[in-house]
């Protein structure tokens, strides 16, 4: 088998890492503006209620419960000229920049509820084309690197890619754009979604491009997807993930989706109206964030070697865990600096960098985790089902990253700030109710999310094991078909 693997120096010349590891940030751009941007704009921008905001994205998860799953496996079992994983990754480019531009600059009159079916729609197609580009191309790793301790530099990278496009666009936005015309004015938006569609576009094609000529060379499946064959296609499907450490990673991401939708989607509400930060301020803080991704990606590979993926994973996810509600706690208990000071926005950006540092190196050993599941459910079922795995995984975090946006826009109206529109009516009273909704909800997810990785039980001798056992039975297969056709 060809693959893209080089060690030491010589990976950092090699083309298919950099491809591979950029094009995480179409991703980033669109799991930001989810996260961060778009309950704040449909509510305040097109008028729909907290509630049908959150709502439309939790919608939008019916269809991607069906087509996940489906489209990952469909891809394990393509057999193109273009390899398995690229005419879907080309198929993403007709879908998710157009929508995605769409959505902050609506083609069509809408505000208030009738808004609501206008966001639901371009969800749905946005999330479609995120399927379509970011599944198959997360699922060539396997293929492309084999080693336990490898994998962990390559996705260091591809995390280090999508934090800092998502992160560096979310930084301009707040000092250029939302800075100049604010978080309750359109114009701001516009200008965000037609340089998130341009980019995703560029980075589309860029990524499917540079990799395109490994891909056509890696190993074709012997079966191939048929729609003729369904119930069989969703047999293999649920004997694929059956997998008992991809259950543990599966579960891990309902319950970590969960909290992240819930705390992405209050972000712009926290920090403008709970820490009384500044478009500009906030936009120090996305600064800050961009010096994270190198200080993880330098963690990753070494806390990987150094204590194993998933107690490492495990150890810095609960740090930040740790730290997420302290900022919160001190507004409220009278130990925070003076809102809106110099020192304020100082020392909740050290606790932000050092979450985000912490949340990086987690998530990249749990990709890497994802990764090894491959070869182990393949020396089971006789099928690599990366493409299905990843799929499901991200899936998982979808469906409760919705959820939890949902939970948001219920906290929001329930906290009473539906009506707030500036700091000044801000009181102690909300404040404290809203912290009151959240924190424990979103704490309590997150050490749930945690506990559920130590179920996961692939280290580097079982990796290594599997690894074996694959070499051996395909050593047998192709010996068992010379000698039939010695004997033909």
């Amino acid at each position: 088998m060809e693959t893209a693997v080089s060690t030491g120096r010589s990976l950092f010349k090699n083309p298919t890492f950099w491809f591979y590891g950029s094009s995480s940030m179409a991703y980033g751009i669109k799991d930001n503006a989810f996260a961060y941007l778009l309950l704040i704009y449909a509510n305040n921008c097109l008028g729909v209620p907290g509630y049908l905001s959150g709502g439309a994205l939790a919608l939008a998860l019916l269809w991607d419960a069906v087509t996940d799953p489906v489209l990952g496996h469909w891809s394990d079992k393509s057999n193109t000229r273009l390899g398995r994983r690229h005419p879907f990754m080309y198929a993403s480019l007709f879908l998710l920049p157009g929508a995605f531009y769409a959505l902050f600059n609506p083609v069509v009159s809408v505000s208030g509820e009738d808004a609501f079916l206008y966001v639901l729609v371009l969800a749905i197609i946005i999330r479609t084309g995120v399927t379509l580009f970011e599944v198959p191309c997360t699922a060539l790793l396997p293929d492309l690197v084999k080693d336990y301790d490898e994998r962990n530099r390559w996705l260091a990278l591809r995390h280090f890619f999508g934090w800092t496009g998502g992160n560096g666009i979310h930084a301009i936005n707040f000092f250029f754009w939302l800075g100049t015309y604010g978080v309750v004015a359109p114009q701001g938006y516009a200008i965000y979604g037609t340089v998130g569609a341009l980019t995703i576009a560029i980075v589309i094609v860029a990524a499917s491009v540079g990799t395109q000529k490994i891909a056509a060379r890696l190993p074709q499946p012997d079966e191939t997807f048929k729609f003729s064959e369904m119930f069989r296609e969703m047999r293999q499907i649920v004997d694929s993930l059956k997998n008992k450490n991809f259950a543990a990673l599966f579960f891990y991401g309902l319950a970590m989706g969960a909290a992240g939708g819930l705390g992405a989607a209050l972000y712009l509400y926290n920090v403008t109206y709970f820490f009384e930060f500044t478009p500009f301020e906030v936009g120090i803080t996305a600064i800050a964030i961009l010096f994270s991704p190198p200080l993880a990606s330098f963690l990753v590979p070494r806390a990987g070697i150094w204590f194993g993926k998933k107690r490492a994973a495990m150890a810095f996810l609960a740090f930040r865990a740790t730290l997420y509600p302290m900022p919160y706690i001190a507004v409220l208990t009278g130990f925070w600096p003076e809102l809106g000071s110099l020192a304020s926005i100082a020392i909740y950006t050290t606790f932000i960098y050092l979450e985000v540092v912490a949340l990086i190196v987690g998530a990249a050993l749990l990709d890497s985790m994802m990764a090894d599941i491959v070869e182990d459910s393949e020396r089971k079922t006789n099928r690599r089902s990366e493409g299905l795995f990843f799929a499901t995984r991200a899936f998982a975090g979808k469906f409760m990253s919705a959820a939890g946006i949902a939970m948001a826009g219920v906290v929001i109206t329930v906290a009473g700030m539906d009506g707030i529109k500036s700091v000044e009516q801000m009181t102690f009273e909300i404040r404290g109710d809203l912290a009151a909704f959240f924190l424990p909800i979103y704490c309590a997810l997150c050490f749930l999310a945690i506990g559920l990785v130590n179920l996961y039980r692939i280290d580097r001798e079982t990796h290594n094991a599997n690894l074996a056992a694959l070499a051996e039975r395909e050593t047998r297969d192709n010996t068992d078909k010379a000698m039939g056709g010695d004997v033909r």
